[in-house]
């Protein structure tokens, strides 16, 4: 009603209110009324805005990559910001009078694409494919000390790259690459494992054929051994039956010692009775035989007489012409003993 008005801002909306070219209230969140044909409301968001983005730029390597991101800023400085753009509200105090605010987003994003622009081509293809922490890292570094970010009023929250592609073609070509090298690797690793089978396989049997060798060597020595302990025996038997031989002859040749000693003590002892038998018979043969016969009778036993008498009577049958013998002569010769 006569041009007298009611306005009430966001809390995240810094206002400004001009009145005859002075400001003469500013601040965020702001309510009051206004007088529309003599005033001039500046409104400037001081919240943090996200801005995505999408450009395409050449690597070092004249290769064309798509880099698509997202940022993230706010107005730090509305005063100052206010002064550079044109901010001002319509009268139906919605609305801006100008496209300014519309396009500071993108004014943030080609500042934000020449920094990049300068490192993606110092970059090679595959580099640059990779370089996405690295450069978020250095643009954010380089737009604190921006000059026209700092002249805007502007801070920067945040950025974000979250993908960085080369064209179709390349990314076909890149892929065929990386195929083929994936193929080879699975080609080098089926080829290794076969190796390592192999190689175990080898070592498998150099290990059977080294403990074969080992078991062999070891029947070798047990054999070796043996046959020590064989000969050692054989020469231990050698030994004893050479002993034993030695033991024999020795006795045999004491036994043959004795043997001659006691023949020839035997035939000493025959010489010494020969001899005296002999005496005795060239001392008995110079002696009458009927003599003999007497001193053989003297204590001899009656019927050994009567033999000798029969044996007498004998030698001299020629001589006697008659003899009677009587049963009891006979019985006495035959009842002794």
């Amino acid at each position: 009603m006569f041009g007298i008005r009611f306005i009430k801002f966001h809390p995240t909306t810094y206002v400004l209110k001009y009145k005859k070219g002075k400001i003469v209230k500013k601040g965020p969140g702001l309510s009051f009324y206004y007088y529309a044909p003599t005033t001039s409301l500046v409104s400037v968001p001081s919240g943090s805005q996200e801005a995505p983005f999408i450009f395409e730029e050449i690597s070092s390597d004249f290769q064309e990559l798509t880099i698509q991101g997202q940022l993230a800023y706010r107005v730090s400085d509305p005063v100052k910001i206010a002064g550079l753009l044109n901010y001002t509200l319509g009268k139906d105090g919605e609305n801006y009078i100008s496209d300014d605010p519309e396009k500071l987003p993108q004014r943030v994003i080609n500042i934000i694409r020449v920094s990049m622009k300068k490192e993606i081509m110092s970059l090679p293809l595959r580099e640059a494919l990779k370089a996405a922490e690295v450069l978020t890292i250095k643009t954010l570094s380089e737009m604190k000390n921006n000059r026209e970010i700092t002249s805007l009023g502007i801070e920067l929250l945040g950025l974000s790259i979250l993908a960085i592609k080369p064209s179709p073609e390349t990314q076909r070509a890149l892929e065929a690459e990386t195929r083929e090298q994936i193929l080879q690797k699975a080609d080098d690793a089926i080829y290794t494992r076969r190796n390592s089978a192999l190689e175990q396989e080898r070592k498998i049997k150099e290990n059977e054929l080294n403990t074969e060798i080992a078991v062999e060597n070891k029947k070798k020595e047990i054999r070796e051994k043996q046959l020590e302990i064989d000969k050692l025996v054989q020469q231990k038997k050698n030994e004893l039956e050479k002993e034993d031989m030695d033991f024999r002859i020795t006795q045999e040749n004491n036994r043959k010692k004795l043997v001659a000693s006691a023949v020839e003590n035997a035939r000493i002892e025959a010489d010494s009775r020969a001899y005296s038998i002999s005496a005795v018979m060239n001392a008995l043969d110079k002696i009458n035989p009927e003599i003999l016969t007497s001193l053989a009778t003297i204590g001899m036993e009656p019927n050994k007489l009567i033999a000798l008498a029969f044996e007498g009577l004998a030698k001299k049958a020629e001589k006697i012409g008659h003899l009677n013998i009587t049963p009891d002569l006979l019985r006495e010769i035959i009842e002794k003993p």
